[in-house]
């Protein structure tokens, strides 16, 4: 690619981020740096009825946690700002009136309720009302009026839009990185409005003039924005401006396979769809997902690799991504799918990270103090416990015992495995513990297996038990590593306390 690659992400600030928007973003960013390029982010905000304060935060908060930043955008200018659309709307109407003095557009002065009364009529006949070659010349617009007319019109302030004038009887040809050759013939397409009444231009304009300004190289966004297509590539051409080569990505589907993933559908799943908690709705960021984890599952729906590789950081992405091998159909969302990724990057993560993470739990939920166990202890707990994670928020519940005595045993492992000798047999395994001076794993398990052996009872008759006092329950890693993490008089005492507490035959 001989000119600079440059692609956007461009979202309406009209609420939080979809992890779909992720995506499209994740994309644009990925592409951008396999090339070399810029990944800019322009705010779309024309619609102004449908702005929510606050959105526009969330999105630049959303890429930054995700480890996606933007290269341009609001408050880092490189030069082609502003990046707000609303602050770049005084650039809007000489592009709009520039297309009809080329004879591409036109001034439409149909009110609302004409358009209305058209629309309804049309539908009692059965019929679709399009406004485009085969009525324009009968309703109100500058095609029909005489231009003395029109100047009086335009001179008395009177309302009005600015329409594309679509050429009719044309194939259009067009083509997608992802979907390849597609052809539409001009006479089903609309003369779209593309300069509002209100001074502000439509989102196909402005898009358009923004992309062009910007020099955006490639357009990578979703599928919806398809029917839209051959309208930008028209402008393109009215403007004889070299067109970006456009790429449209799958959607998103549903679990079940079947309809766009959705806010309700998150609701009705327990699962997050939003990068970072917007109002009720928690997101991935406070799920206790980890932002490589979302970033790798993302990235995997909707493209492939083209190899068996699942697990990949973002050089890898980065260095392995093309729009050729992403899918023309929609990518299922798949939950548990989004649960395995994070428990593959919490294995991969540092024990000291893991660790520090699992202090601000412990501080934040439990009754144990900062200052009762150090940071080594917890690198070791979580050691022992992260394997059966899949996220830090689980942490505590796998290894309760390791900071607190029992306060309760199962009742279904208590039947089981507290036999009618089992108080004489945790007797004996407390006078062997008491002998043992050197209180390490190893050795423990050296010595209490030699007394097992010595009074030739199973090993399944001693360690249930023993790990169901120290416990509570049939739960965590191996018994002698946790004997020599809580230490020698806390094993014992909690064996002594379950010989009060437990039945006595």
């Amino acid at each position: 690619m001989s000119q600079k690659v440059r692609v956007r992400f461009a979202p309406s600030p009209t609420g939080p981020l979809h992890i779909g928007g992720v995506r499209t973003a994740l994309f644009n960013y990925l592409f951008a740096k396999k090339h070399g390029g810029d990944f800019i982010l322009r705010i779309e905000d024309t619609d102004q009825n449908r702005y929510v304060e606050g959105a526009e935060q969330y999105i630049i908060d959303a890429l930054n946690w995700c480890g996606i930043p933007f290269d341009e955008g609001p408050g880092k200018d490189g030069g082609h700002g502003p990046y707000r659309q609303s602050e770049r709307k005084h650039l809007y109407k000489q592009y709009a009136k520039e297309l009809v003095k080329k004879g591409k557009a036109y001034y439409a002065f149909d009110t609302s309720e004409k358009l209305d009364f058209h629309r309804k009529d049309h539908e009692t006949k059965g019929k679709t009302f399009i406004y485009n070659w085969h009525n324009r010349l009968k309703l109100d617009n500058s095609l029909s009026l005489m231009p003395e007319e029109l100047e009086k019109r335009l001179a008395s302030g009177e309302d009005y839009v600015i329409r594309f004038l679509t050429t009719p009887d044309e194939k259009l040809k067009l083509n997608d990185v992802i979907r390849g050759a597609i052809e539409i013939d001009t006479n089903v397409l609309d003369d779209k409005v593309l300069f509002k009444s209100d001074g502000m231009p439509t989102y196909h304009l402005a898009n358009i003039v923004d992309d062009h300004l910007m020099q955006i190289t490639h357009v990578i966004r979703g599928e919806e924005w398809l029917p839209s297509l051959a309208l930008h590539q028209q402008l393109y051409d009215a403007f004889e401006w070299e067109a970006p080569e456009f790429a449209h990505l799958p959607l998103i589907m549903k679990p079940v396979g079947k309809g766009k993933l959705s806010k309700r559908d998150g609701e009705k799943g327990g699962f997050p769809i939003f990068p970072l908690s917007w109002n009720e709705s928690i997101g991935y960021k406070e799920s206790g997902y980890f932002p490589e984890a979302v970033v790798n599952f993302l990235a995997m729906l909707g493209w492939n690799p083209g190899t068996e590789q699942e697990l990949f950081s973002l050089e890898e992405l980065v260095k392995a991504f093309s729009l050729e091998r992403v899918n023309k159909s929609g990518a299922r969302f798949d939950p548990d799918k989004t649960k395995w990724y994070n428990q593959c990057y919490l294995q991969k993560k540092n024990n000291t990270v893991l660790a520090d993470l699992f202090e601000q739990e412990l501080i934040a939920k439990t009754a144990v103090r900062k200052d009762e166990f150090s940071i080594a202890y917890l690198e070791k707990v979580v050691s022992l416990i992260k394997e059966r994670a899949t996220f830090v928020s689980d942490f505590w519940e796998l290894s309760d015992y390791f900071f607190l005595a029992p306060s309760s045993y199962n009742d279904k492992a208590v039947k089981k495995q507290w036999k009618e000798d089992t108080p004489e047999i945790m007797k004996g395994v407390v006078n062997v513990l008491e002998g043992i001076s050197d209180f390490t794993s190893e050795k423990t398990e050296l010595e209490l297996k030699s007394w097992i052996s010595q009074q030739e009872l199973s090993f399944g008759r001693v360690m249930a038990p023993l790990r169901l006092v120290l416990v509570g329950d049939m739960k965590g890693p191996h018994v002698f590593d946790i004997m020599s993490m809580i230490g020698k008089e806390e094993s014992i005492a909690r064996i002594n306390t379950a010989l009060k507490r437990l039945p006595k035959e």
